[in-house]
């Protein structure tokens, strides 16, 4: 599974990783005002929260023994 750190101690609070974040790996705590990694199995290695971070206090972690998902072949129908 990946991991996904964050330096709390360096993070302003501004919700671009929350938001940027198209599997909704996080989840945002509003008492304390700082994302949480919910669903770190979900994380696609994207590294779009990572990249947007004003505050680069974000690091993608990718476990590379992970497996990837199957290549589907192209073929018309699809087989489900």
């Amino acid at each position: 599974m990946n991991t996904i750190a964050i330096d709390h101690e360096t993070c302003n609070g501004c919700k671009i990783c929350y938001k940027a974040c198209f599997v909704d790996v996080f989840r945002w705590d509003s008492e304390k005002k700082r994302p949480i990694v919910a669903y770190p199995e979900d994380c696609v290695q994207c590294n779009v929260c990572e990249l947007n971070c004003p505050k680069d206090c974000i690091q993608v972690i990718v476990d590379w023994d992970k497996p990837f998902p199957p290549v589907v072949e192209p073929s018309f129908p699809y087989q489900v």
